[in-house]
């Protein structure tokens, strides 16, 4: 009888840790090296950009190069793997500005190139002729594509705009609190 418990506990609890074959899998965007490189990059903000910017590109290529391929099922699925690894690194890189945005970092210098790539890798996934294989990561990769794109055409302006009001603010990793001339202080009474 313990023995049955046991094994029924056992096989239910694995069961449910084995993710079911509908379930969604977070695609990994970057391999192991592209991960070391932005680990290396540490909190330098206008080198992670870059490397982010270089390997959106790198993805961007992927598929260019796959679109001019002969339709079948392996190419789709390639396809639908490329795409959605392009959608996740776009979301990942729209994370990190808005925490260098937060900070005041001064990331102008990475900006303008990724301000100047989007378009380009919209215009490559938009070049991708629909089909039901990829169509819906397709659909994704434009919209979070767009997303990044005013995004970073958002942050350029802004960023323009207030290290002209701070410019001793200028090449900043993030803003530190500036100290207040300090107030005299008074004796106490006795």
């Amino acid at each position: 009888m313990r023995w049955t418990c046991w094994s029924a506990a056992t096989l239910i609890c694995l069961s449910v840790a084995v993710p079911l074959p509908a379930q969604k899998q977070k695609p990994e965007p970057l391999t192991d090296a592209q991960i070391e490189q932005i680990a290396e990059a540490g909190i330098d903000p206008t080198a992670r950009v870059n490397l982010y910017t270089k390997f959106l590109n790198e993805h961007a290529e992927a598929i260019k190069g796959l679109s001019n391929r002969k339709t079948n099922s392996s190419r789709g699925q390639r396809l639908d793997s490329e795409l959605q690894n392009l959608t996740a690194l776009m979301d990942e890189l729209g994370d990190n500005l808005d925490t260098y945005t937060a900070r005041h970092a001064d990331i102008r210098l990475a900006l303008k190139p990724l301000a100047e790539a989007v378009p380009r890798w919209i215009g490559i996934v938009r070049a991708l002729a629909g089909e039901p294989a990829f169509d819906e990561s397709r659909k994704e990769a434009i919209e979070s594509g767009e997303d990044l794109a005013d995004q970073a055409q958002r942050l350029l302006t802004e960023q323009n705009d207030y290290f002209k009001q701070h410019p001793d603010e200028k090449g900043q990793e993030r803003a530190e609190p500036k100290l207040s001339d300090p107030q005299p202080t008074q004796p106490k009474p006795k």
